[in-house]
């Protein structure tokens, strides 16, 4: 059995809990959090083995064999070096850091000690990734010229995207995903990136427009917003018509129109526990194949997407505090 702990016992932790259960061979192991009470509580409700009361306890637990951490943000740095230094295999929650510095850091290290780290991108893993990706190369709608993602939720009232000391904003937290969506589709060949962005009393991003210029002419628009709801659809658009996605945070099916708007085609994604089943499922492989990343989201891509983030955040003035450590 391949056991399992979680660092931190938040919302996030909730559904990573839900998912294990539903996996066969992985064992909920364990969750840590910073108030022994908290975690107990957690396993208690959601059927761990063991609770701790300190992060550092369930690094040092000989039993575990990889870790899911589910800190905020700025906290990532922090809790995936102990992992790391612990010789304990790693799943850290997107954004993968605060900046690249951290992430360049944590990979340098992860690969100097043979110790295994991947970035918790569920979309990177999902099989439904394939499905859209076999429908443009097949030509279903021809060649491709245009993309469009969009992720958008109410939720100005939380912590973790007002304060600039947690590594709040729209971008690392929703942004992420629509950048993400662009790299799958179209790559990273990209020779221009512009942007604008709407910016709170505490200096974080809350709406962000992010536009990619591609080599080849191609060209992805990006929105994401921290004020309200929007569509959250992805759009590849080609000479022969376009895919529509309904949701670039967890696909579910895809329509296929033809260029005069109508539907010929609809895909469905595989049934699912929560969708991050396969995120664990890929570590695990790779883990048990000695390797220290996997290739669904390797190191180079995690590090890739958080310099694409400096680089907006830079432009934009939007400064954290672990940008100057």
């Amino acid at each position: 059995m391949f056991k399992i702990g979680i660092i931190g016992a938040g919302h996030i932790a909730e559904k990573m809990a839900a998912t294990l259960h539903g996996m066969d061979g992985v064992e909920a192991y364990a969750v840590a959090a910073r108030q022994l009470d908290k975690a107990r509580k957690f396993a208690s409700e959601r059927g761990f083995t063991k609770a701790y009361g300190s992060y550092e306890e369930l690094a040092d637990d000989p039993n575990v064999d990889l870790i899911y951490v589910a800190t905020p943000h700025s906290l990532h740095y922090r809790h995936v070096k102990m992992c790391i230094e612990s010789g304990k295999a790693v799943l850290c929650e997107k954004a993968f850091m605060a900046n690249a510095r951290e992430a360049a850091e944590v990979i340098a290290l992860s690969e100097k000690k043979g110790v295994f780290l991947a970035e918790a991108i569920w979309t990177r893993y999902m099989p439904f990734r394939k499905t859209v990706k076999n429908l443009i190369e097949g030509g279903a709608i021809g060649r491709t010229a245009f993309l469009s993602a969009h992720l958008g939720y109410p939720v100005t009232h939380k912590e973790r995207i007002m304060r600039p000391e947690l590594g709040g904003g729209a971008l690392l937290d929703l942004g992420v995903y629509a950048i993400n969506f662009a790299l799958m589709n179209f790559g990273d060949d990209i020779r221009n990136i512009s942007s604008s962005c709407i910016k709170s009393d505490t200096g974080v991003d809350l709406q962000d427009s992010i536009t990619f210029e591609y080599s080849d002419g191609r060209m992805a628009q990006l929105t994401a917003t921290a004020c309200c709801a929007n569509d959250r659809q992805g759009i590849i658009n080609g000479e022969k018509g376009y895919i529509i996605l309904d949701n670039i945070n967890n696909p579910l099916k895809a329509d296929i129109y033809s260029s005069d708007h109508i539907l010929v085609d609809t895909q469905y994604a595989p049934q699912q526990i929560t969708g991050f089943e396969y995120q664990v499922q890929a570590c695990i492989d790779a883990i048990n194949s000695g390797k220290v990343e996997t290739e669904f989201m390797p190191h180079s891509e995690s590090l890739k997407v958080m310099e694409i983030m400096d680089g907006l955040r830079k432009e934009w003035g939007v400064v954290f505090p672990n940008d100057s450590i």
